[in-house]
């Protein structure tokens, strides 16, 4: 994708009105002693969640096909604080299963991410911090292409990918409001997998075969790549019982096609029933020049590239979550 994508990366600035000189002396004071007054603190959250859909049918004269899926998560956070610096970390798990009559359990959904952002500010009352961000992704089990069970498309670490760089970060209530910019960040996505590695997948160097098919040398288990990386979040709540979470990060390689422009969006509205119930509406837009897709070619049974592709999945659930 040689034109970098135009994403609404949305900030939102406060409006101060105007007041009295001695008011707002007064109110910068409160601040500052409030600020004083709260010390370093740690501040941890667990969530557990659980969405489940159902259909069954009996004697139903339209057709149909029963069927049940789930999707189970777990986040937690750590997140420290004072007057000068900010460390968050994150960790979350993701688990979707499908199951419809006549037909074998899918997975729908497989996410195991680590994130860990630390920042200094030198200034009490600056929203700038010199940053530093860890991010780590893979899945659980193997992915398939259904209902071809047999040749997995994806495993434990193939892939995983590692984000580590260092930049400046704006964070006004940095745990609602965050941009995030870094000119040096590594990139390192690892596949693990022989077969997968062998077959060049996710962007690594393939195997060397000869005549005969057999590997002369064998595929890449790392790809590294240096490049530029920007990310916004923002957290907000737009009506009562109604929060949307926003997260977009934009990754270009300074070796490989500068300007080709990987994305990773999440859009999530959460709404509230009471304390234990809710539901959840997702969105998850994806474009990696890397992964490419591939195309029947004219020989049966053999494929030829075709490029690399948007992916996009919507999430909808109904469930519960737990906090602990």
């Amino acid at each position: 994708m040689k034109t970098i994508f135009l994403i609404p990366l949305c900030f939102f600035f406060q409006l101060i009105s105007a007041q009295p000189d001695s008011l707002f002396l007064q109110e910068k004071t409160e601040k500052k002693a409030k600020k004083k007054k709260d010390g370093p603190q740690w501040i941890q959250k667990n969530k557990a969640t659980v969405d489940l859909s159902e259909v069954s049918f009996v004697n139903w004269n339209s057709g149909g096909s029963n069927s049940i899926s789930g999707l189970f998560g777990v986040q937690s956070s750590a997140n420290y604080r004072d007057k000068y610096f900010s460390w968050r970390n994150d960790a979350s798990v993701r688990y979707g299963i499908n199951k419809q009559e006549s037909r074998e359990l899918r997975k729908t959904d497989d996410l195991f991410e680590l994130t860990s952002n630390i920042g200094y500010k030198p200034d009490e009352e600056s929203n700038w911090f010199y940053s530093a961000r860890l991010n780590f992704k893979t899945q659980l089990t193997n992915g398939y292409k259904y209902p071809n069970k047999d040749t997995p498309i994806s495993r434990l670490l193939a892939p995983g990918y590692l984000f580590f760089g260092g930049g400046m970060e704006y964070g006004k209530d940095i745990e609602e409001l965050s941009f995030y910019f870094s000119p040096l960040t590594l990139k390192a996505t690892f596949v693990l997998d022989e077969d997968l590695a062998n077959a060049g997948s996710f962007g690594v160097t393939p195997a060397v075969l000869d005549v005969d098919g057999n590997v002369v040398t064998p595929g890449d288990r790392v790809r590294r790549e240096v490049g530029i990386l920007m990310t916004n979040s923002y957290e907000m709540e737009v009506a009562d019982n109604v929060n949307l979470k926003h997260v977009v990060s934009l990754y270009s390689d300074y070796v490989n096609n500068f300007g080709n422009v990987d994305l990773d969006w999440r859009i999530d509205f959460n709404f509230k029933v009471n304390s234990f119930i809710r539901a959840n509406l997702g969105s998850h837009l994806k474009y990696d020049d890397d992964v490419k897709t591939k195309e029947p070619s004219e020989i049966e049974g053999e494929f030829d590239e075709a490029g690399a592709k948007i992916q996009w999945k919507q999430i909808l659930g109904v469930g519960f979550a737990v906090n602990f």
